[in-house]
């Protein structure tokens, strides 16, 4: 039986997974919306809305946090400067999950995870053209 066991293994060790949860969340906070697999979005997902909720609290120590679980002070400083300020009034759900359809090579289920609120940023012409494509199917 799997209660109370949330983690989703993804088919690596911990800390491959825990590296690439990092790498997806500074990819998310760098590019505003980033494509991957379903199940890697999933996972990020929780990561990502962690690390909005301590750049809201903001302090010193919530930061040190924050680089501890991203190892990555570039996209910490961007996260509680740009991206923490914009969802300030909003408790939860800060990020979305939209589905592209299935890759060809293996079929795996692609989606696009990004902010729910609009965070201005340039956003890819490719991406932009998957959603397009996406809503008109």
């Amino acid at each position: 039986m799997r209660h109370r066991k949330k983690t989703v293994k993804l088919g690596r060790t911990s800390a491959h997974r825990n590296e690439l949860l990092s790498n997806l969340v500074c990819a998310l906070i760098d590019n505003k919306r980033i494509k991957t697999t379903a199940p890697k979005a999933k996972a990020a997902r929780s990561l990502a809305e962690k690390m909005v909720t301590l750049g809201k609290k903001g302090e010193l120590a919530n930061r040190r946090q924050a680089i501890s679980t991203l190892k990555n002070e570039k996209s910490v400083k961007e996260l509680f400067e740009v991206v923490a300020p914009v969802f300030a009034d909003r408790n939860g759900g800060y990020t979305r999950i939209i589905k592209l359809g299935r890759r060809i090579s293996d079929s795996s289920e692609m989606v696009l995870l990004e902010w729910s609120e609009a965070i201005a940023a340039p956003v890819a012409e490719e991406a932009a053209e998957e959603v397009a494509e996406a809503a008109a199917e």
